[in-house]
């Protein structure tokens, strides 16, 4: 059976990059810009795309709706934005998030504010992270997540002394801080373990 993933649109920006690398690994996407109605998907894509105050808006109050779907094990896979919104609010203002996973959203501590560009990742023992060993991923981010408990942390990164959270996880829900669509071939091969994972 082919997966179908839900790929939910903040309204923000061009999602063409990441639904083809879903694509590319052989399931089938849906594009919502209703968030209710991409969670009759086999699986959830938050996308990295906007602001945290974009997300939260296009949510539409379907917060809890979301996190009581991923409480009941619907796969999803958080990029950058998408990964901040798993969390329960954020230093960039816009109103709550979903408040699956625990802590809050900061800005970057680093000088140079973006965060742009291809950084090291130390990736821990988790699925998402087969056969990518020595991880160099991209990052478009300004703002970090500061997850309350470090063991929902797969993956960390650090730029410019600041060692943030680069990857969380809570059961069947993934974050990557990074963008693995735009990480070549190892980032293809993260899309494509979160995809087997949801199909199991």
């Amino acid at each position: 059976m082919t997966l179908r993933v839900g790929v939910f649109d903040y309204g923000a920006g061009n999602l063409h990059s990441l639904v083809k690398a879903i694509e590319v690994s052989g399931a089938v996407t849906q594009v919502f810009t209703d968030c209710r109605e991409a969670l009759s998907a086999d699986a959830l894509v938050l996308p990295g795309v906007g602001s945290f105050a974009t997300a939260a808006g296009a949510l539409d109050g379907a917060g809890d709706e979301v996190r009581e779907a991923l409480e009941e094990g619907l796969p999803c896979l958080g990029v950058c934005l998408g990964m901040q919104i798993l969390f329960e609010e954020s230093d960039e203002g816009g109103g709550p998030g979903i408040g699956f996973l625990s802590g809050r959203v900061e800005r970057l501590r680093g000088e140079i504010v973006p965060h742009m560009g291809w950084n090291d990742v130390a990736t821990g023992d988790d699925p998402l992270f087969a056969d990518t060993p020595d991880l160099v991923a991209y990052y478009a981010n300004s703002y970090v997540c500061r997850p309350r408990d470090h063991g929902a942390v797969t993956a960390w990164t650090e730029y410019q002394g600041d060692r943030f959270a680069a990857g969380v996880r809570r059961g069947r829900c993934w974050g990557t801080q990074f963008h693995p669509e735009k990480s070549s071939r190892p980032g293809l091969r993260i899309i494509a373990n979160f995809l087997a994972e949801a199909a199991r």
